[in-house]
């Protein structure tokens, strides 16, 4: 059994974060979110009109172009519509160039903005910088807040590192191992989305969240 007694619900336009030990089901559970994995008991309600996917993986076809490869999940947007989301990730410039050409940071961020462009109900991102340093990171969380100010949809987004949940996440919730269920969850969306991590009250929720990880 991977879940139990597990119960989740996904707000309109908010950021949820989920963090939990490796192995515990978070890919397990966005999977079955998006359709690609069937509950064997339980009930899943999905509301969601069209769902997109980021992975930890870029997966942009090798031979298109940075414009082409956001440009191809939707052609209905306008030549000005990518140009505006191409700028959002700062890859301004690089429209014509090749995954080949690109920095891991690069692909990445052209793969966050070819899912805003599918524009999906629901954005389901799966360790998405788990491959970039750490300053990098701050970066991408820079953009990927951008790039929601202009959609405002739903995210879930799974991640290992407790500072990318902090600044972005309305709200976090902490898991156990298997089997897995909600341990704690964070409320943090009265604070404004630009956020430090030296704040008093992220601190605190930081270092509570140490301590749900540290007793699952």
């Amino acid at each position: 059994m991977v879940l139990k007694d597990f119960s989740l619900e996904v707000n309109k336009e908010e950021i949820l974060c989920i963090i939990g030990p490796s192995g515990c089901g978070k890919s397990t559970m966005l999977n079955m979110i998006s359709g690609n994995l069937i509950p064997s008991k339980g009930e899943l309600v999905n509301k969601s009109k069209n769902i997109s996917y980021v992975f930890q993986e870029d997966r942009l076809l090798p031979w298109k172009s940075v414009y082409e490869n956001i440009h191809i999940v939707n052609r209905r947007n306008t030549k000005d519509q990518i140009k505006a989301l191409i700028e959002r990730v700062g890859l301004e410039g690089f429209e014509n160039y090749y995954p080949v050409n690109l920095s891991g940071g690069m692909r990445q961020r052209c793969s966050i903005a070819r899912a805003f462009n599918y524009e999906a109900d629901l954005l389901l991102m799966d360790e998405p910088f788990k491959s970039l340093d750490y300053n990098l990171r701050f970066t991408m969380i820079e953009h990927l807040l951008n790039l929601w100010e202009m959609k405002r949809n739903s995210i879930v987004f799974v991640t290992h590192e407790i500072d990318e949940a902090l600044l972005l996440g309305d709200r976090i919730l902490v898991l156990s191992n298997r089997p897995t269920k909600v341990i704690k969850e964070f409320k943090i969306k009265k604070l404004k989305r630009e956020r430090n991590l030296k704040d008093e009250t992220l601190m605190k929720i930081r270092t509570e969240i140490v301590d749900a990880l540290v007793k699952r």
